[in-house]
C-alpha cells in the first residue's frame, strides 16, 4: 500500500507541476458554475433549492474532462519509454495501475470539493436536502472512477495520447447515452439488459437520494474490469 501512496503522490504532483490540473479545475469550474447558476437553471424563478440541476451538468462535463485527464497516464509514459523503467524498479504492474488510478480520481475529488461553496450557499437561501446532496456528489465520484479506470485503459494500449483520449470518449459513450437510447428502444430482457449497462440509469438512483446494492456491484464492477484490463495490458508490454 505504502508504494501505491507514493505512485499516487508522484502523479498527483506532475499534475500540478505540467499546470494540467490548474487548467482542468478552472475549466470544470468554470463551466459546471456557468450553466448551475446563469444558464438554463431555474433555482431562483421556482424557489426550490437543489443541486440537481449541477449534478446533471458535472455529469456531462466529467464525462470530458476525465478522458483528457487520463490520456497521458499510461500514453505518454510508453512514448517517452519511462514506463520501461518504472516497471524495472520493485514495483508491480498493478501497484502502477492503482496508483495511477488513485491520482486522477484525487484531482477529480478536489474538483468536486472546491464546489462546495454552491451547497452552502443554497443550503443558506432554503431547506436543501442533504440525504440527496451527499447520494449526488457520491453518484459524482462513482462515475468519475468508472471514466478514470476507462481512460486508463485506453492510455495503456497507445503511446498516442489523442488516441488514448478519442477511445476513451468512444468507450464511455455506450455507457453514458448509448446502452439507455437502446434501452428505451427495446423491451423486455434486452431492454432490461441495456438499462442494466446504462450507467445514467445507476447515476440517476443514486442521485435522487436512493443507494441501491445493485448500483454499487455495476459501478464496482466497471471499476474493476478497467484496473485488470489496464493491467493485463502492461503485463502483456512486458513479456512482448
Amino acid at each position: 500500500m505504502r508504494t501505491i501512496w507514493i505512485i499516487t503522490k508522484k502523479e498527483l504532483g506532475s499534475f500540478f507541476d505540467s499546470l494540467i490540473a490548474y487548467i482542468l479545475l478552472t475549466l470544470f469550474l468554470g463551466f459546471s458554475g456557468f450553466f448551475t447558476w446563469m444558464f438554463g437553471n431555474d433555482i431562483f424563478l421556482v424557489g426550490q433549492t437543489t443541486m440537481r440541476g449541477f449534478f446533471n451538468i458535472a455529469y456531462w462535463s466529467l464525462f470530458f474532462f476525465i478522458p483528457a485527464l487520463t490520456m497521458r497516464l499510461l500514453a505518454e509514459e510508453r512514448k517517452t519509454g519511462t514506463i520501461e523503467l518504472l516497471l524495472t524498479k520493485a514495483v508491480t504492474d498493478r501497484q502502477v495501475v492503482v496508483g495511477k488510478f488513485f491520482a486522477a480520481l484525487l484531482l477529480v475529488a478536489i474538483a468536486l470539493l472546491f464546489t462546495l461553496p454552491y451547497v452552502i450557499t443554497l443550503a443558506n437561501i432554503g431547506n436543501l436536502d442533504q440525504g440527496e446532496v451527499i447520494c449526488g456528489y457520491l453518484g459524482l465520484l462513482l462515475i468519475s472512477a468508472s471514466y478514470v479506470s476507462i481512460g486508463l485503459y485506453t492510455s495503456s494500449i497507445t503511446n498516442n495520447q489523442i488516441v488514448a483520449f478519442l477511445t476513451a470518449l468512444f468507450v464511455g459513450l455506450f455507457f453514458h447515452i448509448v446502452f439507455g437510447v437502446l434501452a428505451s428502444n427495446f423491451q423486455g430482457v434486452v431492454g432490461e439488459i441495456f438499462e442494466m449497462l446504462s450507467l445514467f440509469a445507476h447515476f440517476e438512483s443514486i442521485s435522487r437520494g436512493v443507494v441501491d446494492t445493485r448500483d454499487l456491484i455495476y459501478f464496482g464492477s466497471l471499476i474493476t474490469i478497467g484496473l485488470l484490463l489496464s493491467e493485463l495490458s502492461l503485463t502483456k508490454r512486458n513479456l512482448s
